[in-house]
């Protein structure tokens, strides 16, 4: 089976280190800046390729796809890493395509920092479209489990809502608490280990942060505003007890991941 990758930042990067490490498929990646082995700028590479993800930022992702309408043939399979969903499933193509977005990523971007276990224990969304063949599916699903992730199903619409909550509404508010302290000098002075961690979703990729809270500005409002809701609630009952309810909560929420 061949495999083309398009964009080799990080998660495209560590596609290709991946699948290139494992020696399972014939692996091709579509790049401008990364000159290495199996890598090429020329698209047309890409006209026998079984599978096909596209790691391109997600403005630039439409443009990519239907630039391989004029160069892959019906029977490949196609699918990106955007982090929404529902803004690339509303069109249909020639090839077969069916969204993703794995769960994983670092503070760090580019090919430089792209590893072959990225993916190890991670989850996958999937949201396949309602054309979506069962036998493409379990295709696509068979080489990222090989990745060494796990796929969920979902739909586009649920997707987004659910990255605002854990991602995209989290990168936000790491970006507004580091703002917090811009003019407090003492607290920059303080910041240890817990206030670095809790903002290492402010060194997220730029152009990526700008894509997510742009084109999913709705759903991250609702988020904050449900976050702001809870922070009086936590205000207003027996902190004590709430907190140890989160802590156990928590607890339980990475127990078997």
């Amino acid at each position: 089976m061949k495999i083309g990758v398009i964009g080799l930042g990080l998660i495209g990067g560590s596609i290709f280190k991946n699948l290139l490490e494992g020696k399972k498929y014939d692996v091709i990646g579509i790049s401008r800046s990364v000159n290495e082995y199996n890598v090429t700028k020329d698209y047309n590479n890409l006209k026998d390729c079984d599978i096909v993800f596209v790691c391109t930022p997600m403005n630039v992702t439409l443009e990519i796809l239907d630039k391989l309408e004029d160069i892959l043939p019906s029977s490949t399979i196609v699918t990106d890493v955007c982090s929404l969903k529902e803004f690339v499933s509303k069109k249909n193509y020639k090839y077969k395509f069916i969204p993703s977005h794995p769960m994983a990523g670092t503070e760090h971007q580019g090919w430089e920092y792209a590893f072959p276990d990225l993916f190890s224990g991670a989850t996958w969304a999937v949201t396949p479209k309602n054309d979506t063949d069962r036998k493409d599916f379990r295709v696509l699903k068979s080489v990222i489990e090989d990745l060494g992730a796990k796929t969920i199903i979902t739909t586009p619409q649920e997707h987004d809502k659910a990255v605002a909550l854990i991602s995209h509404a989290p990168m936000l508010v790491a970006q507004a608490l580091c703002k917090n302290i811009e003019n407090n000098k003492l607290a920059q002075s303080l910041a240890s280990s817990g206030f670095r961690d809790t903002t290492r979703l402010a060194m997220s990729n730029v152009e990526m942060a700008n894509d997510m809270v742009v084109m999913n500005k709705d759903n991250i409002k609702d988020v904050v505003l449900s976050l702001n809701s809870n922070i009086e609630k936590l205000f207003a009952s027996d902190y004590k007890k709430q907190v140890k309810k989160i802590k156990n909560f928590r607890e339980n929420l990475y127990k078997n991941k």
